[in-house]
C-alpha cells in the first residue's frame, strides 16, 4: 500500500482579512508561570505585530525593542506554537505543540533599537484555523523567550 501527502492551497477571499496589529510590552510584573522566588532582573521590551489575522503564505512581521535591561541579554526568540482542543462530554482537552522557534537577537542587544520580526510560516505543520462545535485546531501563540546572561547563569524567560 502506498501513501501520499499533499497541500491543498486555494488563493485567500479578498475582503474577508483585516489586519489587527497589536502592541506589547513584557515586563518581569507581566510574566505568568514563573515561580514567585525566582529573582528576575528588571528589563522592559516591548513590540508590536503587524497583524494577528495572517494570510498563511505570507510571513508574520513587526518589530521589538529591548528598553531596558538590569542585565545582558544571551538571546532572543520567536516560538509559533500551535492550540488544538477537542471536546467531549467530559470537557475539553487542550494539546499545544510547538512547531518552529527562530531567534531574533543573540548577543548584548542594544537598548532602543528596533529588532525586525519576519516569521515565514512552515507550510507544513501550519494551517489555516478551522473551528466547530467540538473541535478546534489553528490556534496559535507565539511566545518571546529571552535567556539572560549573568554570572549565576541564564535564565529562560517566556512571555
Amino acid at each position: 500500500m502506498k501513501s501520499c501527502e499533499f497541500i491543498l492551497h486555494s488563493l485567500p477571499q479578498k475582503g474577508r482579512l483585516t489586519p489587527s496589529p497589536v502592541d506589547f510590552s513584557i515586563t518581569p510584573e507581566s510574566l505568568q508561570n514563573v515561580r514567585e522566588r525566582t529573582p528576575l532582573p528588571g528589563f522592559k521590551i516591548r513590540g508590536r505585530l503587524d497583524s494577528t489575522n495572517c494570510i498563511i503564505t505570507q510571513p508574520l512581521t513587526g518589530e521589538l525593542m529591548v528598553e531596558n535591561l538590569d542585565v545582558p541579554v544571551k538571546s532572543i526568540e520567536l516560538q509559533l506554537v500551535r492550540v488544538e482542543t477537542c471536546g467531549c462530554v467530559e470537557g475539553y482537552a487542550r494539546d499545544s505543540t510547538e512547531i518552529q522557534n527562530i531567534q531574533i537577537a543573540d548577543g548584548n542587544i542594544c537598548q532602543g533599537l528596533a529588532i525586525p520580526i519576519y516569521m515565514v510560516f512552515p507550510r507544513l505543520f501550519t494551517c489555516p484555523t478551522l473551528e466547530t462545535t467540538n473541535f478546534k485546531v489553528g490556534k496559535y501563540e507565539l511566545p518571546v523567550l529571552s535567556a539572560f546572561a549573568s554570572f549565576l547563569g541564564h535564565k529562560r524567560l517566556t512571555a
